[in-house]
């Protein structure tokens, strides 16, 4: 693959971008997930909204008699009468027809956007899937990750552990040419991707050029694990270190966790790297169960506070580890990412290597609507094992170090200071 030649005005410029970037994506902690919220619900919502303060411009729309006797939540009818004569007034009076659905949406956006705070949303059925393929780790595809290079032709870049793709065996470097007998050659990465991932076929064909060969390979979709964990492992003065990377906390990324620290622990390593720079996040229980590993019984690895109400979450395993560990952290280390790195710092003692973390020290639940969109709204903030809130200002790391621009240049080992910084700590 050509590498791009960058001066050094380019490369401050390419610091700053990735930085910005950093800065504009949301960053995840999901304590709750639950699907299929009813109308009666989202009155519920709306009644809590309204306590907290008034009602922003928008309503609701669709509910059933059945829903107005209902009182299981203990909210008498009167109390969201309003509501009902509202929406039986608009839909009797209003001069023009009314899309009850996205009357719906616009209630409850109103709802999430009158609260202020940006961790507060609603994500519509598109964005839903999206964000569910994310945390959960899955996706219905093929198993392959590919980039387009310089040449504009596009390359498996890595193949996903027992995927199809795998299993068919595609290989990273091969060059897609076709999908089914439609030639991609003029196609960008994320339309080919599209072609792939989006067609109603279970089945579909890739030709590649793979060392001036063409070969096709069929392929049947299937549920794919997102690999969220990778490892490899150093020598420095001695001693073997291994390192793993951690991308996002989804459901599964424990799992994988685990498994790979394992197989580097059967490789006798005398410390362990961390590596959570970028990281935005995720499920609340992923980041606790991969704390847990290393832990002694009884340790603090957060504390939530709901309202003043400070409830220490602690280690229940028997399992732990003794040996050194660092934690690398950037701005982008977000959420469940800053959890992992203060509850490892604070309750086992690890280094943290790298710049100041992003500062997310809030908790928030997922409802999955019947609609298929999704509402996410924050219930708790969450603390360091010593009892620090970092939001909005980071986890300070014990080691600072600015990652070397030529990194981003040349992303190579060699040319990470940051790891190198902790490598020469673990080794110590």
């Amino acid at each position: 693959m050509a590498k791009k030649e960058i001066d050094s005005e380019l490369e401050k410029e390419l610091t700053e971008e990735k930085s910005e970037q950093k800065e504009e994506e949301i960053r995840e902690i999901i304590i709750e997930k639950k699907s299929g919220f009813n109308y009666l619900e989202v009155i519920l919502i709306m009644i809590i909204t309204l306590i907290i303060g008034g009602f922003v411009g928008s309503t609701v729309t669709n509910f059933t008699k059945k829903h107005t006797s209902d009182t299981k939540s203990g909210i008498e009818t009167n109390q969201y009468k309003e509501f009902i004569d509202t929406y039986n007034d608009i839909k009797k009076n209003y001069y023009e027809e009314i899309d009850e659905d996205a009357l719906l949406d616009a209630g409850i956006k109103g709802m999430l956007e009158f609260l202020g705070d940006k961790y507060s949303v609603y994500m519509d059925q598109e964005e839903t899937d999206e964000f569910n393929e994310q945390v959960e780790g899955k996706y219905q595809g093929v198993g392959v990750e590919i980039i387009q290079n310089e040449d504009q032709t596009v390359e498996i870049y890595r193949v996903f552990e027992d995927s199809p793709a795998e299993k068919a065996g595609l290989k990273a470097g091969d060059i897609i040419k076709k999908i089914g007998t439609e030639d991609v050659t003029e196609k960008t990465s994320a339309e080919i991707s599209d072609m792939i991932r989006g067609s109603k076929e279970k089945k579909v064909t890739i030709t590649v050029l793979r060392e001036e060969e063409e070969k096709e390979f069929t392929l049947e979709k299937e549920s794919v694990d997102i690999e969220s964990v990778t490892t490899k492992t150093f020598e420095k003065e001695k001693k073997k270190i291994g390192y793993i990377a951690i991308s996002i906390f989804a459901s599964n990324t424990e799992e994988q966790f685990e498994k790979k620290l394992k197989a580097l622990e059967k490789e006798g390593i005398d410390g362990l790297i961390i590596d959570v720079r970028g990281n935005s996040g995720g499920y609340l229980n992923s980041v606790t169960d991969i704390s847990s590993m290393f832990l002694e019984k009884g340790k603090v690895i957060y504390q939530l506070d709901t309202k003043g109400i400070i409830e220490q979450i602690r280690d229940q395993s028997k399992e732990k580890r003794t040996y050194p560990v660092a934690v690398l952290i950037n701005k982008g280390s977000a959420s469940a990412s800053e959890i992992l790195a203060a509850a490892l710092h604070e309750s086992y003692g690890a280094y943290l290597v790298g710049t100041s973390t992003y500062g997310k020290g809030t908790v928030q639940r997922a409802y999955e609507l019947k609609s298929g969109a999704t509402v996410k709204y924050t219930i708790q903030k969450w603390l360091t094992p010593d009892g620090n809130w970092i939001n909005e200002t980071g986890l300070t790391p014990t080691h600072e170090e600015e990652l070397n621009v030529q990194y981003y240049v040349d992303p190579k080992d060699e040319n990470d200071n940051q790891l190198q910084r902790a490598l020469d700590e673990i080794s110590k």
